[in-house]
């Protein structure tokens, strides 16, 4: 995979709001089949497209990948041959002592690239209007609309209905059946029962409909409503158990107490499980348990191993290692 190629892929899973993990080699000891600028892309179910070293590096680089893509994090990786417990420590550094290495050091920076939190905002009005711009500058992806038929993507997090009238039964069932995490319908405590009610909804479902929509600031303006609405939503993810969001960027040490880690409230993230690990039976290093990982079937047992090499030892006498 060229550079370019590379970078066109990495384009295309944005557009899909998929997530993944760049890795790019930053520094490189001899000997390793890996040089500084060699790139490659980690995709959630752990495939590795592009290079950064052999299949003894892969396997660190992918396990430390998936962590990352549960966190939205990013950080330096050091994969080492040996005495990783000699390595200084470092703030923003992972540090593997991976034995089946070639004998050089490798420095690989891992970037986790996830989607923005989706919203969708349904009407035409200053109010709609106004959640849209807040939302955005508050991190989240936006989709705006007017179309009681538009699609809510399944990884939206939140779908505020904000038209005063027009059609707003119809997307609301559909974000309730659509199990949108945040559903909010703004409108008066006089007209929001009556939306409700001629959006036919079970009582169960209906209950999930905050409306009025927004936290109760004394907001007056579109504003006023649309930060009360976004601070309702933030609310909510962050006190539902399971829920958390991926920080849309970084701010300084002084912000550190508001970034989160991602979980499953980010629905785009919902393919990306917190990888389950298994050791090498051979060389006792972690590798992360998923298709994209070398294995081998035996009596029932998946092995997983980190390079060939471990699981034809393996293949050749299972007996010494199926202890």
């Amino acid at each position: 995979m060229t550079p370019v190629d590379l970078f066109a892929r990495a384009d295309g899973l944005r557009a899909q709001r998929t997530p993944f993990v760049l890795a790019t080699v930053v520094r490189a000891e001899r000997p390793t089949s890996a040089k500084p600028g060699y790139r490659a892309i980690v995709l959630p179910d752990g495939t590795i497209e592009g290079f950064v070293g052999g299949a003894c590096a892969e396997s660190t680089v992918r396990l430390q990948s998936l962590r990352l893509l549960r966190t939205g994090e990013s950080t330096l990786l050091r994969v080492t041959p040996g005495a990783a417990a000699e390595q200084a420590p470092a703030e923003g550094m992972v540090v593997v002592d991976n034995p089946c290495l070639s004998g050089g050091t490798l420095d690989i920076f891992l970037e986790a690239v996830v989607p923005a939190p989706l919203v969708h905002v349904f009407g035409d009005t200053p109010i709609a209007r106004a959640v849209a711009e807040v939302g955005a500058a508050a991190g989240y992806a936006v989709t705006r609309s007017t179309d009681p038929a538009a699609p809510i993507p399944p990884d939206t997090v939140g779908v505020v209905v904000a038209a005063h009238g027009h059609d707003e039964e119809a997307v609301l069932r559909a974000a309730v059946h659509a199990d949108v995490p945040y559903v909010a319908l703004v409108a008066s405590r006089q007209r929001g029962p009556t939306v409700l009610a001629g959006a036919d909804l079970p009582a169960d479902l209906a209950a999930r409909v905050r409306s009025p929509a927004g936290l109760d600031i004394g907001a007056r303006t579109p504003g006023d409503v649309a930060l009360s609405v976004l601070a309702e939503l933030v609310q909510v993810r962050a006190s539902t158990p399971g829920e958390a969001t991926v920080p849309a960027q970084r701010h300084g040490d002084d912000h550190d107490d508001h970034e989160q880690a991602a979980g499953p409230g980010n629905r785009a993230l919902l393919t990306v499980l917190d990888p389950a690990t298994a050791v090498d039976p051979v060389c006792g290093m972690s590798v992360a348990v998923g298709p994209a990982s070398l294995h081998l079937e035996r009596a029932g047992r998946t092995w997983y191993f980190c390079a060939a090499g471990c699981r034809r030892a393996f293949a050749a006498d299972p007996g010494r290692y199926d202890g």
